[in-house]
């Protein structure tokens, strides 16, 4: 929400979002100019670390990210953490051409390693991997700072923790705050609908327990409610707790309303007090 739409409205969300005490602000990347948004949060900002929640590595060459990740670093300090990520064989099939999707773990480790190898590479302690398998998660742990989990419970965090070792743990977490069950849900829902039909999060959800009929049909009640918390701000913290519990050192917390696209500016407020105790 704070890469699309208006810049001036991201960018006053971004320096009151930083006022209030959040200490990082992520975006996501589904191809296209992902540069110009993360100086805008940069240029609106002082302390709070800019995140990318993911970079699609699909849709950046390893040479392009670290040569601008250098640049922003340059230009606004050292507060912009690389998120990468494999993205999803559909999507990427669709916006490419079918069979572009191959050898997940395989392409990651020769992306890092065009990081590496760039004139100015982007460092392993500024990087992070959204793993959610075990073998992704081993190079999340070997050449990156650590994972930022997606669509995760507080059990996947632990299964995280345990696979990053000693690394930085950043689980996102989708928030509705909303009391009533059958509205808190539809946004929830809403939310979901893509990812049920992506494999890798469904594989994942599996490995938890969960199983087809969970997944099918907009998702049960059973699996909305473990992927998305909803509540008063009270509810939406201690699901927040339960990954710091679990061995998350930052929780993304993403605010979902019947409006995708507008700033949940007022939900961002009203939960400051109750997730960073102020």
């Amino acid at each position: 929400m704070l890469r699309y739409g208006d810049v001036g409205a991201a960018a006053a969300a971004a320096t009151e979002l930083e006022e209030l005490g959040y200490s990082a602000l992520w975006i996501p990347d589904v191809g296209g100019d992902l540069w110009t948004p993360l100086a805008n949060l940069l240029g609106a900002t002082s302390s709070v670390t800019i995140a990318t929640g993911i970079l699609n590595i699909w849709m950046h060459t390893p040479k392009e990210a670290a040569a601008e990740h250098a640049r922003l670093v340059a230009e606004h300090g050292p507060r912009y953490l690389c998120g990468i990520g494999i993205s999803h064989r559909p999507f990427i099939d669709m916006v490419n051409s079918p069979g572009t999707y191959t050898r997940p773990v395989e392409t990651m480790a020769a992306y890092l390693d065009g990081l590496d190898a760039a004139a100015t590479p982007l460092a392993v302690g500024d990087r992070v991997i959204a793993a959610l398998g075990p073998k992704m998660l081993e190079l999340a742990r070997t050449r990156s700072a650590g994972t930022h989990p997606y669509l995760v419970t507080p059990e996947l965090t632990a299964q995280a923790r345990a696979g990053i070792g000693d690394g930085l743990v950043a689980s996102e977490q989708g928030v509705v705050l909303e009391t009533d069950p059958a509205t808190a849900r539809g946004i929830a829902r809403m939310h979901l609908a893509t990812y049920l039909n992506l494999p890798n999060y469904a594989n994942n959800w599996k490995r938890q327990g969960f199983t087809d009929d969970d997944i099918a049909n907009g998702g049960s009640d059973r699996l909305v409610d473990a992927l998305v918390a909803w509540g008063d701000d009270a509810a939406i913290a201690a699901r927040v707790q339960a990954h710091r519990d679990a061995g998350a050192d930052h929780v993304c917390v993403q605010v979902l309303t019947s409006d995708p696209r507008a700033l949940p500016v007022d939900e961002w407020r009203a939960l400051a007090p109750a997730l960073l105790g102020r």
